[in-house]
């Protein structure tokens, strides 16, 4: 199934104990779905994949796969700190419809060689058999626009790469060289309307998933090249993400704005805090401005 468009990442709901509510996240999938969502992608920063262990991991996948039911892609998060993580929890979903494996480079404080990031992907690619989506994210092992290339020039089974952080000069050096049997997901929240006009082939970010419907129709109308609807969407969602981002907790924030719409995704998982009332009543003013309410 191709990739592309807007690919919210899921929240992963949990409850006052800190346990997944299964039941929970296929409901968000199938209301990603009706509010025009082209894929999901689990397990990610925006569903605290970080927090996830082994054994929860592959049903939370399965949780996300029965639900989209084949009606769209699922992305599967990977964040680990070895080759071997990474690889085990690849293979752990390997009986699993999935169409891509998104996965940071390892990151707890050390950061290994160019040569051994390249190996890590190529080692992940060959046990996995599945294709591999790099989450260019974690601040001390950032990946530069040249190794991101290189990583998908001598490992063919990456096919992309999602492109996050604000920079958006990265950004366009990477849309600029990247390969065009490649594909390149803005994960820059503040600045998707530019990210699209610079040739972007879609979106993984926490701002699709706190307004789905609002992020299809700035999708759509820079593909249809109404690009004044594009600008008011642009405005609204910047808005919005400006009313996210003071709470240190983005799962947590998305969370609220979910839950106002009407898709109620549980807490964070300790120790992380759900957003006080000042905060919520901020995220509630920037969706009703958006039109989302």
């Amino acid at each position: 199934m191709k990739l592309q468009g807007i690919i919210p990442p899921t929240t992963t709901p949990f409850d006052e104990s800190g346990e997944i509510l299964f039941d929970a996240v296929a409901t968000q999938v199938e209301w990603l779905i009706q509010q025009g969502a082209h894929g999901v992608a689990v397990g990610g920063s925006t569903g605290e994949g970080h927090t996830i262990t082994a054994s929860e991991f592959p049903r939370l996948i399965e949780s996300a796969v029965e639900s989209a039911q084949g009606r769209v892609p699922v992305v599967a998060g990977i964040i680990t700190d070895s080759t071997r993580e990474s690889i085990a929890r690849g293979q752990s979903i390997g009986h699993l419809d999935v169409d891509a494996l998104q996965v940071t480079p390892v990151h707890y404080l050390f950061r290994p060689s160019d040569d051994a990031m390249v190996d890590h992907f190529r080692a992940l690619a060959g046990e996995t058999g599945k294709p591999i989506i790099i989450y260019n994210v974690v601040p001390w092992t950032y990946l530069s626009p040249e190794l991101l290339i290189r990583i998908m020039s001598e490992v063919p089974e990456v096919v992309g790469v999602k492109q996050s952080a604000g920079d958006l000069k990265l950004f366009a050096d990477l849309m600029a060289e990247v390969m065009p049997d490649k594909l390149i997901f803005s994960a820059v929240d503040a600045l998707m309307y530019p990210a699209y006009m610079l040739g972007a082939h879609g979106a993984i970010a926490a701002i699709l998933t706190a307004a789905p419907n609002a992020s299809v129709a700035l999708w759509d109308s820079v593909k249809a090249g109404d690009h004044a609807r594009a600008h008011g969407l642009h405005i609204g969602l910047l808005r919005l993400w400006n009313a996210l981002m003071p709470h240190d907790n983005l799962p947590a924030s998305c969370k609220v704005a979910q839950s106002l719409q009407g898709c109620d995704c549980g807490l964070a998982r300790q120790p992380m805090s759900m957003p006080d009332e000042a905060h919520q009543a901020r995220i509630r003013g920037a969706l009703e401005a958006l039109g989302a309410l």
